[in-house]
């Protein structure tokens, strides 16, 4: 996804989901944003490539916002608003 805008400049939480193979980094960023405040931004890094279309088809189902997206050398990284 390659859009002009670039990623957020601020977000509420961190999550390092590096090294965890699928579902793990979905199920960890589902746990984080059930903590966050709804419209709070949380910021997750994979390394999985299978999180790609996971993220994309959580974001869509579950309502929140895939504001960003990217990869670059095994590391994909995604900024989600909480919906």
């Amino acid at each position: 996804m390659s859009d002009a805008v670039g990623p957020p400049a601020t977000y509420e939480a961190e999550l390092d989901a590096s090294g965890l193979n699928c579902p793990l980094p979905l199920l960890k960023a589902k746990m984080e944003l059930n903590r966050l405040t709804s419209g709070a931004v949380l910021k997750v890094t994979a390394t999985d490539a299978g999180s790609q279309r996971d993220f994309r088809t959580f974001a869509k189902l579950a309502g929140h916002a895939l504001l960003h997206e990217e990869a670059a050398d095994g590391i994909y990284r995604y900024w989600l608003r909480k919906g």
